[in-house]
Order: structure tokens, then C-alpha cells, then sequence
């Protein structure tokens, strides 16, 4: 997928009504966007030829001529890849048959992993990894399905002996980030980045000279303008879903990165933890 795709997906539901049929139309229609001019292209899709230039300008390109360009040059520069099933752009599609859900969920979660894998910046794990290490304390935000991503990191922390500091209860971290202090990092998870809770606590961590850590959605959002650090996920879910599933398992893939980043540049310091939590759990195992 290229990153033309994934930024389309991932900034749909803040694109106007009419925007938003011309990037459904796009994404179905990706071969014809390329041998159709703008005329025929605004009159199968239903909306007016200033829409489709309004749609190009919201993905950052001048217009048509230049989002086909980019398209064309990221299209050819992508390695073959062995097919995965297809995918609905909507979650809400009625299977025929269990086989059918067993495809359409493993293309999702297979299209959320390639494409978060694909946006992530190198530097901006590395920074974020390095804050980790070199705080005072840790604090972590989540609710919901991004608590059970939250709750995943704090565990991982754990066993390196980070202080570390998370619970699901929401009254809990409204009472912890009353301690935050300058130097600590927070970290906030959200797929939305506009949940009304997480971006409180945002606020709260800013005014308290936390430095933010944001794993949510690519593209812009309340919480992604609050940090300093964006650690970006991509999945084919929009605003309406039936429950988060490729957008959780796109969070986890980022901590999983993140933590491996964090041990892999400080492993003098986490081999010792790691290595004493692993003999201690491993008593308990038959």
C-alpha cells in the first residue's frame, strides 16, 4: 500500500462530506485515477472537479497532476508482494460465512501492520525510546482499547525497571498525572486522538512540563498537535466500527517496536532486569 493510501484512510473521517466520496471513489478506483482526466473523474464520483482539487490539497499536493505523480513514482517504487485477502473499507460488511470473517479480519490486521510499519519514523522512535530510558517516571494514558495497549507497555517497562506508572481506572490517572513533574514522559494512547479524557490528561501533562508521547492515528488530531513525539498507526477502521481490532494490534506492533528500540539502545542497563524477571517467572512454569 502505498503512503498515499494510508494517509487517505487514516484522514478520512476529518474530510468534508464531498471529500470523503471522493477519496471512497480514489481508493476503489485507483488504475482509473490515472487514465481518466478530472472531468470523468468528478462525474462518476458525484462530486464537482473543485472537490477533487480540495481532496489533493488535503493529502498535501498541489492538485491532481501532482498527487498522480507521487502515486505513480511510489506505485513502481514498492516491492512485489504476495496478495492478502481483500478488505472492506468498512467494518460494517455483512460476511456470508465464518471462513469469510477469518479472511477479512487477518486482511485487516495483515493491512494495519504493513502500513503502520511503513510510516513510522525512525528518529522519532529512537527519541522516544531514549526519553523512556532517561526519566524520572513513566506515566501512561489510555482508556478503553487503547488502556489494554497502555496496560501492554507498562508491563514491558516493568521488566526492565522503568518507574512506570499506569491503571485502567480512568479516576486513577486523573489522580496520577497530578504528580507529573518536568522531565517525566506521559504517553498517550488514542486511535482518534480526540478522546475528551486523553486529551484532559494531555493538557494537564503539558502544563506540568511532561514531554508527550502520542500513539494514535496518522494524520492531524487534537492529541497529535499537543505532543512533542508522534508515533503514528495506521488500519483500514474509520470513525464507525463495530470495536477496535487492526487499530489496537497497530498500537501493540508500535510498543512492541518502541520497547525493542528501548532495549536493543540501552541493553547494558536492561539485560540484568531482563534477565532476573525471566528467572523469576520462569519457576512457575511446569
Amino acid at each position: 500500500m502505498t503512503d498515499i493510501e494510508i494517509k487517505t484512510r487514516s484522514v478520512y473521517d476529518t474530510l468534508s462530506p464531498a471529500e470523503q466520496k471522493v477519496a471512497w471513489y480514489f481508493l476503489q478506483n485507483l488504475s482509473s485515477v490515472f487514465d481518466e482526466p478530472i472531468a470523468t473523474l468528478a462525474e462518476k464520483s458525484g462530486v464537482s472537479q473543485v472537490m477533487w482539487v480540495r481532496f489533493c490539497k488535503s493529502l498535501g499536493y498541489s492538485g491532481l497532476k501532482d498527487l498522480k505523480k507521487n502515486l505513480f513514482a511510489q506505485m513502481h517504487e514498492q516491492r512485489a508482494e504476495v496478495s492478502a485477502p481483500s478488505m472492506d473499507f468498512l467494518d460494517t460488511r455483512v460476511y456470508a460465512s465464518v471462513q469469510d470473517i477469518i479472511g477479512g479480519v487477518e486482511a485487516g490486521a495483515v493491512q494495519a501492520l504493513r502500513s503502520t510499519a511503513q510510516i513510522q519514523d525512525t528518529a522519532a522512535l529512537e527519541q522516544a525510546a531514549a526519553r523512556i530510558a532517561g526519566a524520572p517516571a513513566v506515566r501512561l494514558f489510555g482508556v478503553g482499547a487503547s488502556g489494554v495497549v497502555a496496560e501492554d507497555l507498562y508491563y514491558k517497562l516493568l521488566r526492565v525497571d522503568r518507574n512506570v506508572f499506569f491503571c485502567a481506572d480512568l479516576h486513577i490517572q486523573l489522580t496520577y498525572i497530578t504528580m507529573t513533574k518536568p522531565g517525566d514522559v506521559a504517553v498517550f494512547f488514542s486511535n482518534s486522538g480526540s478522546t475528551t479524557e486523553i486529551l484532559e490528561l494531555a493538557h494537564a501533562a503539558r502544563e506540568r512540563g511532561a514531554y508527550i508521547i502520542a500513539v494514535t492515528k496518522y494524520g492531524p488530531n487534537p492529541l497529535a498537535d499537543l505532543a512533542d513525539c508522534i508515533l503514528p498507526t495506521s488500519s483500514p477502521e474509520l470513525e464507525h466500527r463495530s470495536g477496535a481490532t487492526s487499530s489496537r494490534l497497530a498500537a501493540l506492533f508500535v510498543v512492541d517496536v518502541l520497547f525493542t528500540t528501548l532495549c536493543n539502545k540501552n541493553y547494558d542497563t536492561v539485560e540484568k532486569p531482563l534477565t532476573e524477571s525471566y528467572s523469576q517467572c520462569s519457576r512457575h512454569h511446569l
